[in-house]
């Protein structure tokens, strides 16, 4: 009993755990959109959005608003609304060897790709992003 909970966690170290992680910036996208046209989803049907988009790879097209970069995160924002608490839209976390470059997008359109991990009321949240244009 002992040997096999030995070989058991074994292989789920080295298949479960130790399991390679998703290159998102080589990802295939599931979906092309505007940056636009996916916030309105969100907001406008947000339970059919979150389950058509989250969880996948989009590719966004939209005129980057602004970067921001707390702690050791950069993160593109595309303003899309202006709402009660401050500004609303999509907010991508650059991966870091893209995050150097994002700067230079703003005030103009950028194409990004990442993986979407839904929306908080205000905000479309997109992580691992890579710019694509």
């Amino acid at each position: 009993m002992f040997v096999v909970g030995i070989v058991g966690a074994g292989f789920g170290y080295k298949f479960v755990y130790n399991k390679p992680h998703r290159d998102y910036e080589k990802a295939k996208s599931d979906f092309s959109i505007s940056g636009r046209e996916l916030f309105l989803q969100f907001r406008n049907s947000t339970p059919q959005a979150g389950e058509k988009y989250t969880g996948k790879v989009l590719e966004i097209t939209g005129q980057l608003s602004s970067v921001e970069t707390p702690d050791s995160l950069t993160i593109a924002v595309f303003k899309l609304d202006e709402g009660m608490f401050g500004d609303e839209g999509i907010r991508c976390s650059m991966l870091p060897n893209h995050a150097a470059n994002i700067a230079q997008f703003v005030g103009g359109e950028v194409k990004l790709k990442g993986y979407c991990t839904g929306y908080n009321e205000t905000d479309v949240i997109m992580e691992k992003c890579s710019i694509t244009n």
